[in-house]
């Protein structure tokens, strides 16, 4: 699973105001969120007013700032020289080490490398680092993708959440609340994140992140609205490149027969993570197709491939296209609940159309 970018917050004297720049920090202004305005509004509120709650829940798709905004409301409840209530100012220790989450009162809790879930083990260590009296203001916990934790594991939450000690606050971050216990969500302040729209987007990688206006419209378009993930594609062309090899094998496949097809399936399914980076990209460019053929007024994130795109709209319906992005939103589901790897690209593969289309022109 891909990490989200980490935007920092750095020390003026420590690094060029450029380089600041380019990592999100600008001058006076520490909840500089590209997007989101009413959510910094709503925590800046609850500060002011001396109303923080005990809990929030942070929902949307990764990339889309969930985890830049839990920390950047940490740096306002904690930092050391605010320039005004509710604000952080972005350089003191406080909220450097909040940044780099380190700071000792933030505890961060996620699903481990090599392992498939959040553990109950990790949150009774939660529990008893949080009945600590806290060094600062506030302890705080991060708990990133929180529908990654076992049962087991959100259930033992629910104990810190209705009873929860003095001078704690709670981070979850999550796809959507659904993916979540409902007594987990109704314990929780929930703020909802949406995607950025495209324009904001751009325009905002090129004034603060120094992209020239074609590479932040493309970037801002594939992202899907999404700063932090148009940021890792940024600074990874490596993401780029096999984002570029998923579709040309999509569209590859398509006149292939069942042999070529199977043979595919069979190499794919070697390792369950690729193969869920692959349908995640088919998802999205099927995704535009569904779009193109049913006329509706969005925008395309393979803008690049739009030609491509428009030319397979015109060789199916918009039912196929629907049943196709099922199929694979299914696969996805199968993959994450651990169904043999080579029956879901080989059932994928059974979805795909027969058909010829002109490859597409690469920017």
């Amino acid at each position: 699973m891909q990490k989200s970018i980490a935007q920092t917050f750095v020390q003026r004297s420590a690094l060029p105001l450029g380089v600041m720049h380019a990592l999100g920090y600008n001058e006076g202004m520490a909840w500089d969120m590209i997007g989101h305005q009413w959510a910094v509004d709503l925590l800046q509120g609850h500060i002011r007013r001396g109303a923080v709650r005990h809990a929030y829940l942070f929902t949307g798709p990764e990339g889309v700032g969930r985890r830049t905004l839990a920390l950047r409301f940490a740096q306002a409840l904690v930092c050391e020289q605010p320039p005004a209530a509710g604000e952080a100012c972005g350089q003191c220790r406080a909220c450097r080490q909040i940044a780099r989450q380190t700071y000792p009162d933030l505890h961060v809790v996620q699903r481990e490398e090599g392992t498939t879930v959040i553990k109950v083990e990790q949150i009774r260590a939660l529990e008893r680092a949080l009945a600590l009296t806290p060094h600062g203001p506030y302890r705080i916990a991060l708990l990133r993708n929180f529908e990654e934790a076992h049962p087991s594991a959100a259930n033992a939450l629910l104990k810190t959440l209705e009873e929860p000690p003095g001078k704690v606050v709670l981070l979850l971050t999550a796809e959507s609340a659904e993916s979540l216990l409902p007594t987990v969500v109704s314990r929780c302040e929930v703020l909802r994140l949406r995607a950025v729209p495209t324009h904001t987007l751009s325009t905002a990688l090129q004034t603060r992140h120094g992209l020239p206006a074609e590479r932040a419209d493309f970037l801002a378009h594939l992202s899907g609205g999404r700063p932090g993930y148009a940021l890792r594609l940024h600074q990874n062309p490596d993401l780029l490149t096999a984002r570029t090899e998923a579709i040309e094998a999509l569209l590859n496949l398509l006149p292939a027969d069942r042999i070529q097809r199977f043979a595919f399936a069979e190499k794919v399914s070697k390792a369950r993570d690729d193969l869920r980076d692959l349908l995640t990209v088919w998802l999205s460019f099927w995704r535009d197709v569904l779009v193109l053929t049913s006329g509706a007024a969005v925008p395309t994130t393979h803008v690049d491939y739009h030609d491509t795109m428009q030319a397979l709209a015109s060789a199916v319906t918009a039912d196929q296209a629907l049943q196709l992005v099922q199929e694979i939103t299914q696969a996805l589901d199968d993959l994450d609940h651990f169904v043999n790897t080579r029956l879901v690209a080989e059932n994928v593969m059974l979805s795909l159309p027969s058909t010829v289309i002109p490859q597409p022109s690469l920017p």
